[in-house]
């Protein structure tokens, strides 16, 4: 802003040299993320960075823009917050009544759906030039770096275990609650019984083992962007580095989801880059396809993977969960869902075999649990997952034919979120990534496409569905 007749501008750079640049919260959650997860607080910051980033749209309110199918969004958030009417509803084959913690849950994930709806306008309505998506994507691939490195230390030091500060400041009472335990304590690695002997799990700098493959599934394709498509020969060299490490926890995780989503998204990847690129490009993606094949049939995975089918260990249980969960759904409340998660009524049908001590695994997961497809289910029925998954799809479909490196990367992260979708519990981190990789690909086609003039954002839910 001027002054009157040309004078200095009234704020600028020199006079106000704290000034933080746009999306500086982003930074400060990624960056900090280990910090964050030794702290007890690697949960919560990004919930807590929402807030500055949502005081920066309502600032903008005036002139917001939205993807197309952002009403679809809208109309799933509206139905979430029903569930709160029915939180306390008893629900069939799960147990009756129910104190606080139902509460916080549903407050938990509600959070973090919103959280997901901020990102998502905050980065689409910052300008490349504010906001670079180059800025970003090498954020994603240093949560990728620490996401490889927390993998390693769960697999070589797994029973490592620390005592957050937040954890310490919070009642005991409150502590000894698992689904708050889980967020504030630090811990590298579950430890499971898989094969026939003990079997590392790494979670580092995660709550779950599953948010942990999911996590390396959907930095990866920015990692893979930042340093090594878009990188110098050192960086690329340090980069192969990195990748060839992170394999180790990758097989011997022994994580069934994350291997096939791995196999998918490069697959996925290798069309798209044949179908671009010119020759020099289908020259260098066909002998890293190449390179990848000979690593993979010279590693211990195939042996490892032949083993785990022999060992399906989960399989009757998860079977069973998602069963009993639709058929809970189903019966009790079709539409609305229950709002949350419940408890199973008995030991799911003796396939568990029922908690037992030191043994995590053998109790029965709550019905809504082991997939996120399931939650939906349960916590917001059928008309509640048919809106999520109608977002999604619908931005999937609107990019991939796109040809930009960024919209190559997110469809290539929707692909991974489709295929974890009946596996993983991927609220948190997990869909706050999915959404930054949809905010991406929006802008970058919005920005091809030569940009909407701004505009009210009540108009845009309807008026920018074009892009």
């Amino acid at each position: 802003m001027r002054g009157i007749a040309g004078s200095t501008p009234l704020a600028t750079p020199r006079l106000l040299p704290w000034r933080l640049r746009p999306g500086w919260p982003l930074t400060l959650a990624f960056l900090g993320f280990p910090l964050w997860w030794i702290l007890g607080l690697a949960n919560v910051v990004l919930l807590v960075m929402t807030v500055p980033m949502a005081v920066t749209l309502w600032r903008r309110r005036g002139t917001l823009v939205a993807p197309g199918g952002f009403g679809v969004w809208l109309f799933f958030l509206v139905w979430v917050m029903l569930g709160v009417l029915v939180l306390w509803a008893d629900a069939p084959l799960a147990e009756p009544g129910g104190g606080f913690s139902r509460l916080l849950v549903y407050g938990w994930r509600l959070a973090w759906y919103l959280s997901f709806t901020v990102v998502l306008l905050y980065i689409g309505n910052l300008s490349e030039r504010d906001l670079p998506s180059g800025r970003i994507g090498k954020l994603l691939g240093f949560m990728f770096i620490v996401t490889a490195v927390g993998g390693l230390i769960g697999s070589f030091f797994p029973s490592i275990q620390l005592t957050s500060p937040v954890e310490m400041l919070l009642p005991q009472g409150l502590v000894e609650n698992s689904f708050v335990r889980d967020i504030v304590h630090p811990k590298v690695a579950d430890i499971e019984s898989i094969l026939g002997f003990e079997q590392s799990r790494p979670m580092a700098p995660f709550a779950y083992a599953n948010t942990w493959g999911a996590a390396y599934a959907f930095f990866l394709p920015y990692f893979l962007l930042t340093w090594v498509v878009r990188a110098g020969t050192w960086r690329r060299g340090i980069a192969f580095a990195i990748l060839a490490a992170s394999l180790w926890p990758v097989v011997y995780s022994l994580n069934r989801g994350l291997w096939a989503a791995l196999g998918v998204m490069g697959l996925f990847g290798v069309v798209k880059l044949l179908q671009v690129g010119g020759p020099r490009v289908i020259a260098w993606t066909a002998g890293m396809a190449a390179i990848g094949a000979i690593v993979v049939a010279l590693s211990p995975l195939p042996g490892l993977v032949q083993e785990r089918l022999e060992n399906p260990h989960s399989n009757n249980r998860r079977t069973l969960l998602a069963e009993e969960t639709t058929r809970s759904a189903l019966t009790g409340s079709p539409l609305v869902g229950f709002g949350s998660t419940r408890n199973v009524q008995g030991d799911l049908g003796q396939v568990a075999g029922g908690a037992k001590v030191g043994c995590k695994a053998c109790e029965s997961p709550p019905l809504g649990t082991q997939g996120h497809l399931w939650l939906l289910l349960f916590a917001n029925g059928v008309v509640g997952t048919i809106a999520f998954c109608a977002f999604f799809t619908f931005r999937f479909f609107r990019h991939w034919r796109d040809r930009g490196a960024y919209s190559l990367a997110g469809c290539a992260v929707l692909i991974a979120c489709g295929l974890f979708m009946i596996t993983y519990d991927m609220v948190e981190v997990p869909l706050y990534t999915v959404m930054i990789a949809v905010a991406l690909m929006w802008r970058a086609r919005r920005d091809a496409l030569g940009g909407p003039p701004p505009r009210a954002f009540a108009r845009s839910l309807t008026a920018a569905r074009s892009r």
